[in-house]
C-alpha cells in the first residue's frame, strides 16, 4: 500500500493530501529513510512523522484496504510520540 494511503486510512494524518504534502517535504522516513508517497509501506516497518515539535514512532501491525473508524488504531502500534510540550523549569 502506498505509504500516503496508509496514512490517510490509518488516520495518523487526517487527509490524503497533507499526508502527500508531509511524505513530500521529508516530514516521514520508513525504517530511517525519508519517503516519497508512492513508497509501499509492509507490516514491521516503522514511520516516523514530524510536524512543528510534534514528532511520532510507529510500527505497523497491519496492512489493509479499508477499515472502520474504530479499527484504525489497530493498523500501527505507537512507539514514541512526543508533543514537544517542555517541562518548565523552577
Amino acid at each position: 500500500m502506498r505509504l500516503d494511503k496508509f496514512l490517510k486510512i490509518s488516520r495518523l494524518i487526517k487527509r490524503r493530501t497533507v499526508a502527500n504534502d508531509a511524505c513530500s517535504g521529508g516530514r516521514v522516513t520508513v525504517n530511517g529513510k525519508v519517503a516519497k508517497p508512492g513508497h509501499l509501506v509492509r507490516v514491521g516497518d516503522v514511520l516516523v512523522i514530524r510536524f512543528g515539535d510534534h514528532f511520532g514512532h510507529y510500527e505497523i501491525t497491519r496492512v489493509a484496504q479499508t477499515v472502520r473508524k474504530e479499527d484504525a488504531a489497530d493498523m500501527y502500534r505507537v512507539v514514541l510520540e512526543d508533543n514537544g510540550a517542555r517541562a518548565e523549569r523552577d
